[in-house]
């Protein structure tokens, strides 16, 4: 067997498995002991012992004891609203990127893509010139809003929303078509709120009483900066009416069921389906043909056709003209951007001081409808050599292997499910580091002295380049992040797992440190990612991104149950008194997070070929493993996130996730927990799925 250094092939483990045909599978790479001690960036070995608090028994609060110590003693930076893993490494992305804009902005016979980064960074930089122009960049916008007069105009402006960047409660965008993943098909759903979850608006708590008057006062004040009479009137008409729009929407646990937001018809239908509405005018503000579309909630769509009728139109261009300031708050004077920062900042989520403004810079450059793919190309060339794709799929072969061995072991699921997910499993395709083919910025006109202007001419780019490939078919080599994100992310259509470059870093990878650590962490990652594919959502999909049943009756049932129990668990955490996670929202992430661990765990103890794992200060390979999970989820947060995570977010707050191991059996006797230890889960509870 060819030996390789099992910490240099985790790197690949991190993208998704490349698309080998089933049953070619690579033998796992050989232990660890030519990895060289004390060269990891964390520790001797590649976890922070000094983090831990010992005096907490690992089964009481698995948490605090991989990480408390850090926990206790670390200071939340004023700019920030939680800080963990994944934000230590992006501040390392956003320092690396701010060197490579300062180079290109210094150098001299720049390429198209150079200048347009260049220009754009100066643009926002130049804070005298936002201070100077007050609200005259968005003046066009908030003219073309008063000019409404009438159900038309007001459904024109809808309608081209993405645009102006202001808003619409009709929601519309490209995705894929889930029947058939070679067709691109647009998507209409409901939105409309400012605030991030529909029961901010409708709680009654204490907490979301004060969190309503606190937005009225915002709204009321960014009014004032346009000069709107009556402002406190027109803020209780705007509220009003974003209550009225949340009161329809599904809960968040019902909008993510795909069985549910599937509602494919013909455009030549809608208008009889969903009547009331002129679609013909809003779709023509989006430049798309639309030939066919999915109506993603189709009672909340008619009932918020309902409410547009009702509405009077004077409040709705008042709701607009708010969110059209609010939206661009980042790109206008310091006093402006200033009041949305005391209240989505200070009130919404406990941060004490804005980011500096070279951050919010980067950070407007670097989406995927930006000039994200523009910067990450100097990002790769820099600091993520191509070599390294082809060392990571050496581990994500060994996690594809662990998976499929896992499959072919479940006690639960018959053989006929079992083909159809070992069809699936050979099929993930994995992207890693980088795209092969890079976005085309041609035509896209960025100028250093019309900061607004640019932020709307890469509206219009890149709705322009998505409409005119409507009707083409999809490109597989699209990518939904720019290689300096630090996250990952699964697509069913395409059945793919993308792991951009810089989530390939300490503590996730560290081509020097101990295999188990790598495991335990990117390798968890990649499992996690591979998860999705299998989770309550993802298994909806088959091997060809195509949504249908590859399941029978008696194997779904029997996932079902197990999926219930997990949701069950995570739905008992309780971070703030009388909040809880919302384990039926987040059970795809859930799945993905016990799962992966139990994937990565098994390609572990291949990797070891029989052979003891070595002591290390103390600390054996198993505990290792799960140490190394633990501290990737180390995380603090404000009470304000935390509050608008368990009621916003797909994901558990990251210390639940450290909790992921009490399912497995193997960390009950790495860390000798007992009955009466306060994580302790009977071996009949542990929820053991993938």
């Amino acid at each position: 067997m060819k030996k390789t250094i099992i910490s240099a092939a985790m790197a690949s483990i991190f993208l998704m498995s490349a698309c080998s045909k089933q049953g070619e599978q690579q033998q796992i790479n050989e232990t660890v002991a030519e990895v060289p001690r004390g060269s990891a960036e964390l520790g001797s070995f590649g976890v922070e012992l000094d983090a831990r608090d010992e005096s907490i028994q690992p089964g009481d609060d698995f948490f605090k004891y991989a990480g408390g110590t850090w926990y206790d003693n670390f200071e939340m930076p004023s700019d920030k609203t939680r800080y963990g893993a994944f934000d230590k490494l992006a501040e390392r992305s956003e320092t690396q990127i701010k060197e490579l804009i300062e180079d290109i902005s210094n150098g001299k016979n720049l390429n198209p893509e150079q200048q347009m980064i260049a220009d754009f960074y100066s643009a926002y930089m130049d804070v005298d010139a936002a201070n100077a122009k007050d609200l005259k960049p968005i003046s066009s916008i908030l003219e073309k809003i008063r000019g409404i007069n009438n159900k038309r105009s007001l459904t024109a402006a809808f309608g081209s929303a993405w645009r102006d960047g202001s808003i619409s409660p009709i929601v519309a965008s490209m995705g894929f078509n889930r029947l058939d993943p070679n067709q691109y098909q647009m998507s209409v759903g409901v939105g409309g709120l400012g605030l991030p979850d529909r029961s901010y608006y409708l709680e009654d708590t204490d907490r979301f009483v004060e969190i309503r008057k606190a937005y009225l006062a915002h709204i009321e004040q960014m009014l004032g900066f346009a000069k709107i009479a009556d402002p406190a009137q027109k803020a209780q008409q705007i509220l009003a009416l974003e209550t009225k729009i949340a009161e329809v929407q599904w809960p968040r646990e019902k909008r993510r069921d795909r069985d549910l937001s599937l509602n494919q018809l013909q455009r030549e239908y809608l208008t009889d389906t969903y009547n009331g509405f002129d679609w013909d005018t809003y779709f023509a503000q989006t430049e798309y043909q639309v030939p066919h579309l999915n109506v993603s909630q189709p009672q909340p769509v008619k009932d918020v056709i309902r409410v547009i009728k009702e509405q009077p139109i004077a409040v709705w261009k008042d709701y607009m003209t708010y969110h059209t300031i609010s939206n661009h708050a980042s790109f206008l004077s310091d006093e402006i951007f200033a009041a949305n920062f005391d209240f989505f900042g200070k009130t919404l989520s406990g941060q004490q001081e804005p980011r500096p403004r070279w951050k919010r810079a980067i950070a407007a450059m670097s989406g995927t409808q930006s000039l994200g793919f523009a910067i990450g190309k100097t990002y790769v060339e820099k600091h993520f050599p191509a070599s390294s794709k082809s060392q990571m799929a050496d581990l994500v072969e060994n996690l594809r292997k662990a998976l499929g061995e896992r499959i072919d072991g479940l006690d639960w699921m018959g053989q006929e499910t079992k083909v159809n997910a070992q069809a699936k499993l050979a099929s993930f395709v994995p992207k890693i580091g980088y795209p092969d083919v890079w976005q085309d910025f041609t035509g896209l006109d960025i100028k250093a002295d019309d900061l607004v202007g640019n932020v709307v001419r890469m509206r219009e780019f890149f709705r322009a380049d998505s409409a005119n490939k409507e009707l083409q078919k999809t490109d597989r080599n699209r990518w939904g992040m720019a290689p300096q994100r630090v996250n990952a992310y699964y697509n069913s259509s395409f059945n793919e797992i993308v792991f951009p470059a810089a989530i390939l870093q300490p503590p996730f990878f560290d081509p020097n440190a101990d295999p188990a650590v790598n495991y335990g962490g990117i390798g968890a990652v990649i499992g996690h990612e591979m998860g999705h594919g299998f989770d309550d959502q993802g298994s909806k999909s088959d091997a060809n991104g195509i949504q249908q049943n590859w399941w029978t009756d008696q194997d779904r049932a029997a996932f079902e149950s197990k999926a219930d129990a997990l949701a069950a668990q995570y739905s008992a955490y309780e971070p703030i008194e009388g909040n809880f996670v919302n384990g039926r929202n987040s059970l795809g992430e859930n799945i993905g997070d016990v799962g992966g661990l139990a994937m990565a765990y098994h390609a572990y103890q291949l990797s070891l070929n029989g052979k003891e794992a070595p002591v290390i200060d103390g600390v054996t390979g198993d505990q290792r493993f799960f140490l190394a999970w633990a501290q990737v989820w180390r995380e603090k947060r404000t009470e304000q996130s935390m509050l608008s995570q368990l009621k916003g977010g797909t994901h558990a707050p990251g210390r639940y996730r450290a909790l992921a191991p009490r399912n497995h059996d193997a960390w009950y006797k790495a860390f000798n927990v007992q009955p009466e230890d306060a994580l302790y889960l009977a071996p009949e509870d542990r929820v053991r799925i993938w």
